[in-house]
């Protein structure tokens, strides 16, 4: 079981991160105008081609970029909302054993022990 200090480092853990992640959110908006990032294409000019494949190709990379932060903000969410709760550091699968705290200081976020990630 995890202890109070324990708890407490890995928490502010996982609010840096989730700063982080959310900073990083903010740039691909602000990138795109301000719009969220699944916004509508900027309005593309028929006679630059090249233009409009480079906008495309932004776009589609600010995309998932974008996805992947928004899953890792999820997790992120979900382990504090877990502290809350206090279920934290438990394996959501085999419900009985709890995730090493080696685990939790590499991936705070972690939600399954070691034997059943594999």
């Amino acid at each position: 079981m995890l202890t109070t200090e324990q708890l407490a480092e890995l928490k502010e853990k996982l609010l840096m991160e989730k700063k982080s992640v959310e900073a990083e959110l903010n740039k691909i908006a602000e990138k795109r105008g301000g719009e969220d990032v699944r916004a509508k294409f900027e309005l593309m000019d028929e006679r630059d081609e090249e233009a409009n494949a480079d906008e495309v190709e932004e776009y589609t990379s600010d995309l998932a970029v974008s996805e992947t932060l928004e899953k890792k903000l999820e997790e992120i969410n979900l382990a504090l909302e877990k502290i809350k709760t206090g279920t934290y550091g438990k394996c959501e699968n085999c419900k009985n054993e709890e995730i090493p705290l080696e685990r939790l200081r590499a991936y705070p976020a972690a939600t399954t022990c070691i034997k059943c990630q594999k």
